[in-house]
């Protein structure tokens, strides 16, 4: 069994209900048909589990690829790269199975957030987003359908403006992406980058996600780099130490 199976069959948490089990019932019904795992609800309503969060991610992520209204082979390429790059080609095959049903169903998308939102702490949640936004942008472009339902996602995952910014600015640059990251205006004095800066490292610290597992906090650790190399380009811009 990969890790893949193993997250799901170590269960769902609060996943396993509401209208996130509702997108989720047909697949899972059909690997259990198959008997290729057998998940349990998991302890606790309130816990998210690893397999709570991988659902929720497969589940936001077949949204965004439908966003433009057409799913191309060219984007489950991208994809599948992206989940082999953070968790193994194992995992990947059997997550792209599961994806493939996924983008068949209709995804209430608010609903789910909203179910994620008040389920899954934020330091998670800042994590899932970025995954999507890595995906939105993984063929090299973002469409305008996407950048929107990424907000929209934003928005009803409980997410503030200013992180919402500050994730986009790390795949969508512009001259004060930097900044945006940091989460503090071009005009910023150095002692308010340095004390943004300070924030933002604790804020997605990659041990936030621990609980998840290593391959989650080792994934966490490029949104963790983007915000030290956004610290690193204000400084040498501005020349202090």
């Amino acid at each position: 069994m990969d890790k893949f199976a193993k997250w799901i069959a170590g269960g769902l948490g609060w996943a396993f209900i509401g209208p996130l089990g509702g997108v989720l019932g047909f697949v899972l019904g059909s690997m259990l048909e198959k008997n290729e795992l057998t998940p349990e609800p998991g302890p606790g309503a309130r816990r998210t589990t690893t397999g709570g969060y991988v659902m929720s991610l497969l589940v936001l992520i077949a949204a965004i690829m439908k966003a433009d209204g057409k799913v191309l082979k060219s984007e489950l390429d991208y994809v599948k790269a992206f989940l082999v790059h953070n968790f193994g080609a194992d995992s990947a095959r059997s997550a792209i199975n599961m994806l493939r049903d996924l983008l068949k169903q209709s995804i209430p998308v608010a609903d789910v957030c909203r179910q994620i939102q008040k389920n899954m702490d934020y330091s998670s949640r800042l994590q899932l987003l970025h995954f999507l936004f890595g995906i939105a942008q993984a063929d090299g472009q973002m469409s305008a359908n996407e950048q929107e339902l990424l907000k929209h996602m934003a928005q009803h995952l409980g997410m503030g403006e200013k992180d919402f910014e500050s994730i986009k600015s790390m795949f969508v640059g512009n001259g004060d992406a930097a900044y945006k990251i940091l989460e503090v205006e071009p005009t910023a004095t150095v002692e308010e980058i340095k004390k943004a800066y300070r924030t933002m490292a604790m804020k997605y610290h990659p041990d936030k996600v621990s609980y998840l597992g290593e391959d989650f906090q080792h994934a966490a650790k490029e949104k963790f780099q983007k915000v030290n190399e956004a610290y690193e380009t204000i400084r040498k811009e501005r020349n202090f130490v």
